[in-house]
């Protein structure tokens, strides 16, 4: 079976709402992207869609050297690679294609952060926080996952076929 490699990025900025997010959901590390090349170019999540506004969120192509984690150029992170089959890869990579198609249909579920802290699920169509987003994509490809209903950043550091090829700042990140 031929795979290809995805990757899970976790990382920490430091703001004052990723403090908030590591404190509540007790976690390492305050913030999920996927991305789908080794270099991490094209990094997707939920998140900012300005660096100096973390209230005003949505679907975001982050970049290493751009954006917020060119703001926030201490952020440490892990990078996990990922086996899926040429299939998943495909469903992710349309899912994505949607997504940034219909980029101003979709918000930021600042209130599932919310339910995050208090325990409870909170979901609204089109909305996603980052964990709920890369979640999705891989149950939306058929990937098997053991992530929890209520997932966090965290969480993706025990998906069960990751495997940890970077530890260190993002900024810092070489292939």
């Amino acid at each position: 079976m031929d795979s290809i490699k995805i990757y899970i990025v976790v990382t920490h900025t430091g703001s004052s709402l990723s403090k908030l997010i590591k404190y509540y959901s007790n976690s390492e590390f305050s913030h999920v992207s996927i991305s789908l090349d080794e270099d991490l170019d094209k990094m997707y999540s939920f998140g900012r869609l300005n660096p100096y506004n973390p209230f005003w969120g949505g679907f975001v192509h982050e970049e290493i050297d751009n954006g917020t984690f060119k703001r926030f150029d201490e952020t440490p992170a892990k990078v996990y690679e990922i086996s899926i089959t040429k299939k998943q890869y495909k469903k992710i990579e349309k899912s994505i294609k949607e997504f940034e198609k219909n980029k101003k249909d979709y918000k930021f579920n600042i209130i599932g952060l919310v339910g995050v802290a208090i325990n409870k699920k909170i979901q609204f169509e089109k909305a996603f926080y980052c964990a709920e987003f890369v979640k999705y994509l891989l149950e939306n490809a058929g990937v098997e996952n053991n992530l929890p209903d209520l997932a966090t950043p965290d969480d993706f550091k025990n998906l069960e076929n990751n495997h940890l090829v970077y530890e260190g700042l993002l900024k810092d990140y070489k292939i």
